[in-house]
């Protein structure tokens, strides 16, 4: 009963003030703390995210990369800690979201074509804006199959076509994609690598992606966020800065090889750990 009684009283600690980020900072993360079964999987993790570039998620297994990016989409909740985006709640932050599995991210009961344009709908956008934006749309993808079917209808690539353009429909501020390229085939996977490039020249929408393949990871990213093993830091974060549009020439460039080189002595020193 003494040690209760006598135990510290932190109620008077002050907080530490926020600390925002340098220029160019889109979202800026501070103290995140999100425990599983008793166990820190992220404790007082602190990150900051560069406004218009593409951030690779990369890590070992366990480490919490899709975890990251749904804790900071708001898809599961935090413990403890603070993330802004460009100084904003996320209640004020458009953003978009493609998932792993497009086979059930799609209302199976809506045809392509409306499964795209339900955010639209959603923020009251009249029929003339959903049609000249979904147009835009179609014309960005180049799509060639027919989105008045339905999801279950279409071959996996087209499906997720179809959810990366719904996840872009609203004109998101932020793009999270978690390992959007693994239910893929390789052909498949090489024209959805040059949609998402065309879409970041285009618009330059900050973009979060998680990927499993760290040739992938590299390729798309102007910076690859490498974690390590839980409790989860930041390992380290490399800057990739080949111009674009990156092609498959692209993956023999010296700049390229080296990138990906250190990316894996990195990522191989924190699995031995």
């Amino acid at each position: 009963m003494n040690a209760v009684l006598n135990a510290p009283v932190f109620a008077d600690v002050p907080v530490p003030a926020f600390q925002p980020g340098p220029a160019g900072t889109h979202i800026t993360i501070r103290g995140l703390t999100k425990y599983f079964a008793g166990w820190p999987l992220y404790e007082n993790f602190d990150l900051d995210i560069p406004k218009h570039k593409i951030v690779s998620v990369f890590g070992p297994n366990g480490c919490g990369k899709s975890t990251l990016i749904n804790m900071i989409a708001g898809l599961v909740p935090i413990d403890s800690g603070e993330i802004l985006f460009d100084g904003k709640s996320l209640k004020d932050t458009k953003i978009g979201y493609v998932f792993q599995n497009y086979r059930e991210a799609m209302f199976p009961w809506m045809r392509t074509i409306d499964n795209i344009a339900y955010p639209l709908k959603l923020e009251g956008k009249s029929k003339a804006e959903v049609d000249r934006r979904m147009a835009e749309l179609v014309a960005s993808f180049d799509v060639q199959f027919d989105l008045h079917r339905y999801p279950y209808e279409l071959s996996g690539g087209q499906q997720q076509t179809a959810s990366i353009m719904r996840a872009l429909a609203p004109n998101p501020e932020v793009l999270f994609l978690d390992e959007p390229f693994s239910a893929l085939d390789f052909e498949m996977t090489l024209f959805i690598r040059e949609k998402l490039q065309e879409v970041f020249m285009q618009t330059g929408t900050t973009m979060m992606l998680v990927s499993h393949d760290l040739e992938e990871a590299v390729y798309l990213a102007d910076q690859v966020l490498l974690l390590t093993k839980r409790p989860t830091k930041v390992a380290e974060i490399l800057p990739y800065d080949d111009a674009r549009p990156r092609t498959t020439a692209t993956l023999s460039e010296a700049s390229f090889i080296n990138a990906k080189k250190r990316s894996l002595e990195i990522f191989q020193r924190e699995v031995r750990r």
